[in-house]
């Protein structure tokens, strides 16, 4: 064997540094395509086209003048299906900006939207469900709970009032704004005698209404009581709570609303 063809540590070192760049970067090609086929397929296609026809541009003779025509006649109709999918578009968001009849207004309005939104809104039906029971809060499911609570919020004047709980609610079970512009996020706990509201729900709350919910006055309304650390919590936090006390004088008029100083 030649002596000058010895073992380097530094050079070989070196080449699989490279050569694991050289990896990262492609596997970052590669995950940067998949990413735009799955955004915009109509893009990779236009671009996909585009690189095969210039591979085949690379070949001599009638191979290359072939290649030329696939390639205008591929973008001439890429182009076309891109105008007909424009048009089609527009035309999709002007028939749904058409206002309907107003005897059908009810029912275009969603199903997570309660009785409290229409009202707020001016639709002229009147809350039915808190109000008018004796004894609300053992009849109701979770989402009559949370609708009946919009209610109270629309009696007291508030407007744009929404039932928002559900999946994905991030703490925040009705939203409205007061007649001082006041906007203000309630989470309803629907809890037995038993079981109290803790420090954990608390926190929960405290996470989410301020900071994502931008909420002015954040309440806590439970058919339950709160242990003491909650109270501490949403002493510090300023979240006002509201216990099947403090729930029932609302109801009644005899005790203020979440948002009233008093």
């Amino acid at each position: 064997m030649r002596r000058d063809r010895r073992f380097d540590l530094r050079k070989t070192t070196w080449f699989f540094v490279l050569l694991a760049i050289a990896v990262c970067l492609l596997a970052t090609v590669v995950r940067l395509a998949a990413g735009v086929v799955e955004r915009r397929p109509l893009w990779a296609a236009v671009l996909a086209v585009l690189a095969v026809a210039g591979v085949l541009l690379w070949q001599p003779g009638r191979g290359r003048l072939s290649a030329r025509r696939c390639a205008r006649r591929a973008a001439r109709a890429l182009e076309a299906g891109a105008e007909a999918a424009s048009d089609s578009l527009q035309l999709t968001a002007v028939g749904q900006a058409a206002v309907p009849d107003a005897g059908h207004a009810e029912d275009r309005l969603p199903a997570q939207v309660p009785s409290a939104t229409v009202a707020a809104s001016g639709g002229g039906e009147e809350p039915t469900i808190l109000l008018d029971s004796h004894d609300p809060y053992t009849e109701l499911d979770p989402d009559g709970f949370e609708q009946a609570i919009a209610e109270l919020c629309v009696r007291e004047g508030c407007g744009e009032v929404e039932v928002v709980g559900g999946a994905g609610d991030l703490g925040a079970d009705v939203v409205a704004v007061t007649a001082e512009g006041l906007r203000v996020v309630i989470q309803c706990k629907q809890y037995g005698d038993t079981n109290k509201v803790g420090s954990q729900d608390m926190q929960r709350f405290g996470g989410t209404c301020f900071t994502i919910h931008e909420a002015d006055v954040a309440a806590l309304v439970t058919t339950s009581e709160f242990t003491t650390p909650a109270l501490d919590y949403a002493r510090q936090c300023g979240i006002v709570c509201v216990d099947r006390d403090g729930l029932e004088a609302w109801r009644e008029g005899t005790g203020p609303s979440p948002w009233d100083p008093r």
